[in-house]
């Protein structure tokens, strides 16, 4: 049986308890969506409005030496490199995921001539499969999709780039990285992973795997706020031979000679392109030093034990009212959220949002519940679960049913 008595001993044996003090949410919200928004850490306000007031109000231009703003997205890269698994000079931080997943697409595929195809997953992340049309298009490469099982036999000798998410937005399933990877090196091909439902919620390690190439958004689970900047990691063995795409001023050798001809900077900061967004980029700065003592194995332990708990809760206190688990039930197979199916999953999701249990919604019919480890307890996950139950019971959910559909769902 689960209960809240379960729920409760759980919570006690946590050792990431004390984590949840470093981060603000609203009173009684149980927070299940920080696999799409990272909730506020409690030292980002000040950080942002220091940077604001006295880093830009009174030292003006004069802080990009200062304060050192020119060195953040390297600064902020290795930062994140200790949550992946790479060296830190080896992670960036710049511009948009889309952004970073072109600039590398074409980097890897102008890295390996002779070679005409991409391979992808059906059904991956839109903007992965768009970008990747695009890259595509623009090369004259051909994009192949297949099913994830079978990808491994989709990587023949003439592809030269394989772009996979490691962890699915919708259903969780997470991908064999380091199998996958060594199936495309058999075959000569590169390997791009989109991490950005992995890091900070799962254990990376990218050089033990033989990553090539990644991307990550950094407003997810390493909590940097809406629209913080994406990060990009390419293997110090790659950077020699791969050139960006977008030959900005600030992946130049040296961006202040201000010199007609391009050339690109020594290593992976040859994939920055204009200046960065520097109040984004320190935000995201102050979520991953709330971060910085955190062991990823502990937090992919508990990340595992929530998602057990929660599929078993549901399972037990909602079954018979049409949900059916959309997410891996084996804990090593899932990522850090757990999805259900239902037909009327939006107005199920809407209703439990007006009981301040907030998820989201997938189309078209994924009810999805992020559950992220720093700030979240078992015994949050029992009374998300009661009071589903009671939505399901009072039937709330029929007047979400004729409400208009949100923008953003």
């Amino acid at each position: 049986m689960i209960d809240r008595t379960a729920a409760v001993r759980l919570d006690a044996a946590d050792p990431l308890r004390p984590f949840r003090d470093r981060f603000r949410l609203p009173p009684g919200c149980i927070y299940l969506d920080g696999n799409s928004l990272g909730a506020l850490p409690a030292t980002t306000s000040a950080r942002i409005t220091r940077a604001v007031e006295e880093e830009w109000g009174r030292g003006l231009i004069r802080s990009w030496n200062d304060h050192d703003w020119i060195a953040a997205p390297a600064r902020v890269g290795a930062k994140i490199a200790r949550l992946i698994g790479a060296k830190a000079d080896e992670v960036v931080v710049a511009d948009s995921t889309s952004a970073n997943l072109f600039k590398l697409i074409v980097a890897a595929l102008r890295a390996r001539p002779g070679r005409s195809a991409i391979v992808t997953e059906t059904g991956n992340f839109p903007t992965d499969l768009y970008v990747a049309r695009s890259a595509a298009e623009l090369t004259g490469a051909e994009l192949r999709t297949t099913c994830a099982q079978h990808v491994i036999d989709a990587i023949s000798e003439d592809v030269a780039l394989v772009v996979l998410t490691h962890i699915h937005y919708k259903t969780a399933a997470r991908l064999d990285m380091r199998r996958i990877t060594r199936a495309a090196h058999a075959k000569g091909a590169l390997i791009l992973w989109d991490l950005s439902h992995s890091a900070g919620a799962v254990a990376l390690d990218l050089n033990a795997d033989e990553v090539d190439l990644a991307v990550g958004c950094g407003y997810k689970y390493l909590n940097g706020g809406p629209g913080a900047p994406s990060f990009l990691f390419v293997a110090e063995r790659h950077q020699p031979h791969m050139r960006c795409p977008v030959g900005g001023w600030m992946g130049h050798r040296d961006p202040f000679a201000f010199v007609d001809e391009y050339v690109p900077a020594a290593g992976v900061d040859r994939f920055l392109c204009g200046t960065p967004p520097l109040l984004s980029m320190l935000g995201l700065e102050a979520g991953l030093d709330v971060l910085s003592d955190a062991d990823m194995g502990i937090v992919e332990r508990k990340s595992q034990a929530m998602g057990d708990f929660f599929i078993a809760a549901v399972e037990q206190e909602c079954g018979g009212f049409g949900l059916t688990l959309a997410s891996p039930r084996a804990s090593s197979a899932r990522g850090s959220h757990v999805s259900f199916g239902h037909p009327e999953a939006y107005s199920i999701v809407q209703a439990l949002i007006r009981r301040n249990v907030i998820g989201d919604f997938r189309a078209p019919d994924i009810a999805r519940f992020g559950l992220t480890p720093f700030y979240l307890g078992f015994e949050d996950l029992w009374k998300a679960v009661e009071i589903l139950r009671d939505v399901f019971d009072k039937e709330t959910w029929r007047s979400e049913s004729r409400s208009t559909r949100a923008r953003v769902t």
